[in-house]
């Protein structure tokens, strides 16, 4: 059975298009898709400087577009992943009654790394930096599949 997973951040144009990028390759088996708790950028693709800094690592992001998380996205996938605390509690609070599907900070598959979550490269400019935890952590969630 192929696992379903949600890549979550705030805009949907950076973290998660990047996370839903890096682990589509590292594991093309998987379904991947990526969301966004705002709606701000629905319909845009991934920031440009996010894009440049995938494709010099041979990630090709340009088909991906930015949507908002809804409550539904609990069945249609089997592991929701949010890439803050902040994005976690706004995921939880669309959770239907009944749900079970699991919710984790991308940074629980990276506790080597010692971040608590994923910094946001459209404030901090670090794309490099956010791209290298982003690698981190899918490594350890397909370790963990």
């Amino acid at each position: 059975m192929p696992t379903r997973i949600l890549f979550v951040c705030l805009g949907n144009i950076c973290r998660s298009p990047a996370a839903e990028g890096v682990f589509r390759a590292l594991c093309p088996e998987a379904e991947t898709d990526s969301a966004g708790t705002a709606s701000y950028h629905v319909g845009e693709p991934p920031y440009g400087p996010m894009q440049a800094a995938a494709r010099a690592r041979g990630l090709d992001l340009s088909d991906l577009r930015a949507r908002q998380f809804r409550g539904a996205d609990f069945g249609s996938f089997d592991l929701i992943v949010a890439m803050d605390a902040s994005n976690l509690e706004n995921i939880e609070a669309l959770r239907p009654a009944g749900s079970e599907t699991p919710v984790r900070l991308f940074t629980d598959y990276a506790p080597e790394s010692g971040a608590d979550h994923v910094p946001d490269p459209y404030y901090t400019r670090d794309f490099d930096g956010c791209l290298d935890l982003i690698e981190q952590a899918a490594k350890g969630l397909k370790a963990a599949l």
